[in-house]
Order: C-alpha cells, then structure tokens, then sequence
C-alpha cells in the first residue's frame, strides 16, 4: 500500500511540475535550469517515493526511477541508449552499482524493464538539490539536409567534371539537325533524322564496348579511380574539338566514337561516391548529384549551342563581313567551321574540370589512395600560395584515415607522408577479386534490367524530341485519321535551344526540393514505381502536339505540360536506379566493376534508343505515321515498370564496411 502511495504521489508531483509553464522549457531546452523550487520540489518527491529493500516490479504502467551516477552539475536526466536501457545503470550481473552520498541523479522512464531496486540516501539531498540543475538530453537524429553532406569539396570536384559531359551532349543536340544538314543539304528530313540517331548511338556504342574494361581498370590497384577519370575528360576534350571541325557525316562519327572509347567517367563517379559517402542516409541526395548535372545541362547546353552555333548568320554585326571581328569578308574560320565555336568552348570547360580533378580530388580505391600524387601536392601548394588568410598550424588527432581530407579542405595542413608512406602499404589488407559469376544473382540480373530499359527510353526520348521540335510542320490535307500524322513542330535552332532548357527548368527544382523529401518517405524502390508510370504517358501524348492548332502560347503550354511529365518520371527513376545497382554490390573490391558493367549496359540503351528512335522516328515522316514510335516507346517503357515489382533493394556497402570496423575493433 504504502508502495502505490509513493509512486502516485511521484505522479502527481510530476505532473504538477509540467503544469509549471515556464519550466516546460526545460524539456525542450536542456540547457535551462529548474528553479530551486521545482528542484526541492522534485528532491522531495523522490526521497519519499524511492523504498529501501523492496525489489521493483516489471509493470508497464509505473513510472521507474533508475538511479544512475552523480554528475557535476547535480540532478540529470540521462539519455536511453538505443534498446530503451539506462547506460551504466547496472552492473554486468544485473545488479546495481552501489550508490554513495553524492550521488542525486535519477532517470525518468516509461519503459517496463526488470532492474534491480536502489537505495536513495538523502543525507546531504536537501544541500545538492538546492543548487541543482535538471539537464534532459533527448536523442535525436538531426535531418539530413544538402549542408549536412559529408566531403562537400570532393563531392563539387565530381559534380562540375560529370557537368562536362551533359554540357557536351545537349549543346550538340541543340543544332545537330542543321550541322548534318551542312553536311548534305540535298539530303531529305527522314535521312537526317536516321543520321542523328547514328551520330547519337556511336558514342554510346563504343562506351558499351570498353565501359566494363575501365571499370576493372578502376579497381586496378595500379591504376585507380582518379586516372580513369583524367584520361576520360581528356578523351572528352579532343573529340569536342574533332567533331566541331569536322566537314563530314563520316569525320564526325569518328570523333564521336573516340570520345566514347575513351570516356567511362559516369561507372567511375558513381564508385567513387559511393566509397567517399559510407553512409546510406546520404545516398538519396549524393547520388541525385549526376542526374541532377543533367538537367544543369540541359539548361545551359542547349541556350550556348543554339547561340553560338553558326555564328555569321547569327552574329553578322560581329563575325560577318564587315563585322567588328570579321572585317572585310567575315571571320574566315567560322564561315569554313560553322559549328566549331560551342565546341571549342566545351572543349575548354571539360579542359577545365580536368584540372579541378588533378589538382583537388583525392583518391579513393582502397589502395591506391596511399599511392604518392603529385597532382594533389600541387594542388595543396597552389591552395596555400593564393589563400589569402594565414593558415594556422595545429595538430589534429585523426579517427580514422579517412579524416585527412578534412584537414586539406580547411588549410590546416599543406602535406602529409601517409599517402606516400611504405609501412602503410605494407600493411594494406589484400583481398582475392571475385570473378564476374559471383555477381550475377538474380536481383542484380533484373536490376540492371530495368536500368537498361530505362535508359533505353529515356535516351530515345531525347534523342527524338530534339529531331522532332525541328522537323517542318505537315501540311493539312496529310492528316488521314486520329492517328495517321506527320510532321513535326518546326522550331529554329533558337527555339529548339530554348524548348530543350524546359527540361532542365522543370526538373532543377524537383531534384534539389522535392526529390530528397519524397524519397525519404516512400524510400527508393517505392518512389521509383510510384513516378515511373508518369513516362508512358508522356510518351503517348508527346506525337499530338503537331495536330494542335498553331498558336504559340498552346503550343508552348502543351509541350511544357508533356515534357513535364516525363521530366518528373525521370527526376525519381533515375537516381533510384543509380542507387539500387549501387546497393547490389556484394563485395566492394568489385564496385568499380559492377559500375563499369552498369554503365556498360545503358550506354548499350543509350546507343539503341536513339537509333532505334530516330530510325522509327523517320519511318513515321515517311509513311505519315509519327506517333507509331512514340507509343512503342510508351510500351517499352510500362514493361520496365512492371519488373520493378520484382526486385529488391540490396544493403549496400554500408552495412559491410560497419561489421568490417566491429571486427577490426575486437
């Protein structure tokens, strides 16, 4: 009887305490004191309700006092580990560590846990209690957010070198109907529209080709990650100048296939986010970085290639005869080169992110990153030379390997010995390669499925609307039913430079707003067949807009609409399937492998897509049957919605490389 008593007048003391609406503020800010009085108040309570010999009962409906050891600051509320248990609260049999006269400190919980009971000794309480502070730390993990993303620097390095690509291909998409037209202007409109597909596919058919060969180059111990990168953006920058000066359908392809033999930068980015962010809380939105230098791309490419593409006739004030650079007959190179000046500037952009990667990124292979690298110490020694504030000296204890980069980034250090150091090599674990058999499991087999399927359609969405928005309008009385049209919207190259930049426009937003919110809620897979199904009907939609009346503001609205929605689909599909092969891998010795192979495969998607899209495309001009491509591009796309339903999300490496620290700390 006399046990219910206390504890119901714990109860009501307790209660009375959270009516007192200053001190709420207490619980939400643990840095705010109780007053003297709530404190006694409390001191009081506890001395009366705490018993002396009786053993406390498992019962849910109580409220259990653990007493826990003493603190500086007096009375604390500590912290539930994550089990729900009270830390340091019991000895390793069960029991209680003894209590001694300081020791005031008590742990307020709801949970119905058995513990033994304690002594509560109250000879000094009233002189603690007095000068007590109530501290309650409450457990919570804070949200991730874009700022809370670990190695920002690195993560920029890669973002503005993949920016180089998208930049390359949607400045080329933008006046490539016109530059194959250059080319052969006795050629009709259903020709260029094939040649387009053919010049998009060949780089991307010869990144199939030696895509899973740089990926085992990536994970050579002598090679690494950060060479494969540096010799792919060099790749990129020769064939931007070879493709802008070419003066044949055949020169450009070369070109085209050179930048694709050499370039596997996406496979390569990709493992090397995946090794610089461990943990998997951050994936949704470092992985969303690729996709979203896309849509950048898309935005800027196509504004810069239409703008600058033939710059006489665009610029004759400045380039044409007469002009203020041409003088008397023009600039002679751009009237031979029509096309070389956006090229020349992706040229030195790429150029550019060549150097951001020699000079600023570190790399990650787990071997290869103690290798020397003087591109690094460069780098350091230039940071130190052109920063403007002294860099105070300090020494810094260091968790793990790993925290090094942090130390670079803020200036603390210029150097270190460890990359270069022989004992570290030495002692570097080395792990037996797993042959290609040991990651064919069926989830792996249909995940890079479904990234093939979406890479196909995507690909040949973008290849066909940027054919499509040139192609003259059909006359009226071609028109012979609902279905049987042709044509398409005949946009200049300004416009189709300007109706591309929606994509982007629609799309920026969504990746860095919307994207990480709705994945943290529905979850990768979930997100990932929730907006997919968005696609097919923008492909179904997409061939009516040239029956719809002429007026620009119709026009303009329609196209938003539709490209809108494929832009939505596209903003959730395509990082889900970056992060789900990703999270398939099952060793991380193969993960540069299983990315190359990735890469391999839609870079096969990307090469058909547009082949095959362009090929249909021009098939439907000729037989007046347009939309025949775009609706079996629609059907293509709702199978791989299908298959979503058949797969799974791996683990990842998350959870590998946290039992590899537990097995390296026992």
């Amino acid at each position: 009887m006399s046990r219910e008593l206390s504890l119901d007048l714990v109860s009501v003391n307790f209660f009375v305490l959270l009516l007192c609406r200053k001190e709420i503020s207490c619980i939400q800010k643990p840095s705010v004191p109780l007053s003297r009085f709530t404190t006694l108040w409390l001191a009081f309570s506890l001395m009366h309700a705490a018993p002396t010999s009786h053993p406390r009962h498992h019962d849910d409906d109580h409220l259990h006092l653990n007493h826990v050891d003493a603190s500086p600051h007096g009375l604390t509320c500590l912290d539930k580990d994550r089990d729900g248990d009270i830390p340091n609260s019991t000895n390793n049999d069960g029991s209680h560590p003894p209590t001694s006269p300081d020791a005031h400190v008590f742990d307020i919980t709801s949970h119905g846990r058995t513990s033994s009971d304690t002594s509560f000794n109250d000879s000094d309480g009233d002189d603690d209690a007095e000068d007590a502070d109530l501290v309650i730390d409450t457990p919570s993990e804070k949200p991730v957010t874009w700022a809370s993303l670990p190695k920002k620097g690195q993560l920029a390095i890669l973002t503005f070198a993949r920016l180089s690509e998208p930049l390359t291909q949607t400045s080329l998409q933008a006046y490539l109907f016109y530059q194959l037209k250059s080319f052969d202007p006795s050629l009709p409109d259903s020709t260029i529209s094939t040649q387009a597909g053919i010049m998009q596919g060949s780089f991307t058919a010869a990144q199939f080709l030696t895509a899973v060969w740089w990926g085992r180059l990536a994970d050579a111990e002598w090679m690494g990650r950060k060479r494969v990168l540096l010799i792919g953006l060099l790749g990129t920058c020769i064939s931007c100048l070879g493709f802008g000066f070419s003066r044949s359908f055949a020169a450009a392809v070369v070109f085209r296939v050179l930048g694709g033999i050499l370039n596997s930068n996406v496979g390569v980015m990709r493992t090397m986010i995946s090794e610089i962010i461990e943990e998997k809380k951050y994936q949704s939105r470092a992985f969303l970085l690729l996709p979203m230098c896309f849509n950048i791309g898309v935005i800027v490419g196509p504004i810069v290639g239409g703008s600058l593409a033939d710059p006489i006739h665009s610029y004759p004030h400045l380039f044409g005869p007469g002009s203020f650079f041409g003088g008397k007959h023009g600039v002679g190179w751009m009237e031979r080169w029509p096309f070389a000046l956006p090229n020349i500037l992706n040229a030195i952009f790429t150029f550019a992110a060549f150097l951001a990667i020699l000079f600023g990124l570190d790399e990650t292979h787990e071997v290869a990153r103690y290798r020397s690298d003087w591109g690094r110490q460069v780098g350091r020694t230039l940071f130190g030379f052109f920063s403007r504030r002294r860099v105070p000296r300090h020494y810094r204890q260091l968790r793990n390997l790993e925290d090094n980069e942090s130390l670079y980034m803020d200036g603390s250090v210029t150097s270190t010995s460890a990359p270069s150091s022989p004992i570290r090599l030495q002692g570097l674990p080395r792990h037996k390669r797993p042959g290609f058999r040991q990651i064919w499991t069926p989830n792996v087999l249909l995940t890079l499925l479904v990234h093939f399927l979406l890479a196909f359609h995507t690909s040949a969405f973008n290849a066909m609307t940027f054919v499509f928005l040139p192609t003259p309008r059909a006359p009226e009385n071609s028109r012979r039913g609902f279905f049987h049209f042709s044509g398409g919207l005949g946009l200049p190259s300004s416009r189709v430079g300007l109706a591309t930049a929606i994509i982007g426009v629609i799309g920026l937003p969504l990746q860095i707003f919307v994207y990480p919110h709705v994945q943290s809620r529905l979850g990768t897979l979930s997100s990932f067949r929730t907006f997919l199904p968005f696609s097919p009907v923008a492909y179904t939609l997409m061939p009516f807009l040239v029956i719809i009346p002429r007026y620009p503001w119709l026009v303009w609205s329609a196209f938003t609409a539709v490209v809108g929605l494929q832009v939505i689909s596209r903003t959730f599909a395509l990082p889900a399937a970056i992060i789900l092969v990703n999270n398939c891998v099952t060793d991380p010795s193969i993960l540069g492998t299983v990315h190359g192979v990735a890469q391999s495969i839609a870079s096969a998607a990307r090469t058909l897509g547009p082949f095959i899209g362009g090929w249909g495309l021009g098939l439907g001009l000729k037989n007046n049957l347009v939309g025949g491509i775009w609706w079996a591009l629609a059907l293509e796309a709702l199978v791989g919605w299908l298959l979503l339903w058949t797969i799974h999300e791996g683990k990842g490496i998350e959870r590998r490389k946290d039992a590899r620290r537990g097995t390296q700390e026992s």
